[in-house]
């Protein structure tokens, strides 16, 4: 999966903050929980998760805020000190892993969901498209993550 020659570039809305995505994410979730939807003010967020060494910061450096949750294990949202824009997340306290917001790559097409999670608090008019693996919750990631992502995963966990 990792190509030494890919990478994908993304930013803030006011360009303070520029960063870069080498090799390709892990996996790539669409979640619909309460919190992201409460947290982005939208219908649902989509997160590249990847290791925090392969995300690059090329422009500006970023100011932390941690956020409750539902769940209440800790998240941190890392945002453009000028704009405020989200760019990624940490989650449970783990700062090996980035969840970075698809919505601030160049190109955000470019990153497709892998999976849809926490479905049971989808908005109603949110219609889901055919083919990619829906959950009510979370997901057994051995279960559907390729390979090579489980292993780079191993890694950074342990």
């Amino acid at each position: 999966m990792a190509d030494a020659r890919y990478d994908l570039e993304g930013g803030c809305a006011c360009g303070a903050v520029r960063y870069r995505l080498t090799p390709p994410p892990l996996f790539v979730h669409c979640c619909h929980c309460r919190d992201c939807q409460r947290q982005t003010g939208s219908a649902f967020v989509i997160n590249a998760l990847i290791e925090t060494d392969r995300v690059v910061v090329l422009k500006a450096a970023l100011e932390s805020l941690a956020v409750p949750t539902d769940s209440g294990r800790p998240h941190r949202i890392f945002r453009c000190p000028s704009c405020q824009t989200a760019v990624w997340s940490e989650y449970g306290g783990l700062a090996k892993l980035r969840f970075v917001r698809v919505g601030t790559l160049d190109d955000p097409t470019a990153l497709p969901p892998d999976v849809h999670i926490y479905v049971r608090s989808k908005l109603p008019w949110v219609t889901l498209p055919p083919g990619v693996p829906v959950f009510e919750a979370y997901y057994d990631s051995r279960k559907l993550w390729p390979a090579a992502s489980l292993d780079r995963r191993r890694v950074i966990l342990g």
